[in-house]
């Protein structure tokens, strides 16, 4: 319109747009929001666990004038309300020989199990055993079976059988734990975590787990986890005294390397 002829003041009265908005047309948003979308990135890249709040407070305190309506546009337009999913990665490891001298305590192996109950309930197994004679030392049976828990069972264990030289275990959370790293440093025990995804680096707990799964998970219905630790037992003292085993010249456990349980200390 002004270029026919119309004043400016005219112009933007017949099309409804006021004349600052005339003379200084609008930026781009991104240009416009660069300082704010740098500013958070640098923030969640070096703490990526803080949240929003914590975030505008911490740009409030380094001087930024933002209020929180222009910082939080900008945090979900950059989809950091959405949750961030971080996988923690497993180190690189060396693959340990699977070595199975005819002692006890030489090396212990550790594994899970899941299961359900009648009801639909699931449930965990902590099964352990020694690979020196094959014995099953104990399968702890839980709704959750976190790192603590694992820790308190293998203390049960050192309590009645001494600690193992080395603990051979995969690589689940419970297992790269803080927890079981400092239960191994103060029993002297080395943990040798199997290459991931390489189960047969562990196969003789995985042969302890099928014969497991097939003689008990698989051959009942429970209806409490009651019910599975007393079929458990049963289970486990007919595989440790009773059960021919192929690799042990068709002999138990116990029958090709007897044990003597070490009594408990007791405090004076």
């Amino acid at each position: 319109m002004a270029d026919h002829g119309l004043s400016v003041r005219h112009a933007c009265q017949v099309a409804s747009l006021s004349r600052a908005a005339y003379y200084r047309p609008p930026l781009d948003r991104l240009d416009r929001d660069a300082a704010v979308i740098a500013a958070l990135t640098a923030l969640v890249t070096e703490l990526p666990q803080w949240g929003f709040w914590m975030c505008f407070d911490a740009l409030q305190l380094a001087g930024h004038p933002w209020n929180w309506k222009r910082v939080y546009r900008v945090y979900k337009a950059l989809r950091l309300n959405l949750k961030r999913r971080t996988k923690r990665r497993v180190p690189p490891r060396t693959k340990q020989p699977l070595d199975a001298p005819a002692v006890l305590n030489g090396i212990w192996a550790l594994d899970f199990m899941s299961d359900m109950l009648y009801s639909g309930t699931r449930f965990r197994t902590a099964n352990v055993m020694d690979e020196g004679n094959r014995e099953g030392l104990a399968i702890e049976i839980a709704l959750s079976l976190p790192a603590v828990r694992v820790v308190a069972l293998l203390d049960q264990l050192v309590a009645i059988h001494g600690a193992p030289s080395g603990l051979r275990v995969d690589n689940g959370p419970e297992l790269i734990s803080e927890e079981l790293r400092v239960w191994a440093e103060r029993h002297g025990v080395r943990l040798l975590h199997i290459q991931p995804g390489k189960p047969t680096q562990n196969a003789y707990i995985e042969r302890f787990n099928g014969s497991y799964r097939k003689e008990v998970l698989d051959a009942y219905l429970f209806g409490s986890l009651d019910d599975v630790r007393v079929e458990t037992e049963r289970w486990l003292t007919i595989y440790n005294t009773r059960r021919p085993h192929d690799s042990l010249c068709r002999v138990p456990p116990l029958t090709f390397l007897p044990r003597s349980p070490v009594p408990f200390k007791t405090e004076l």
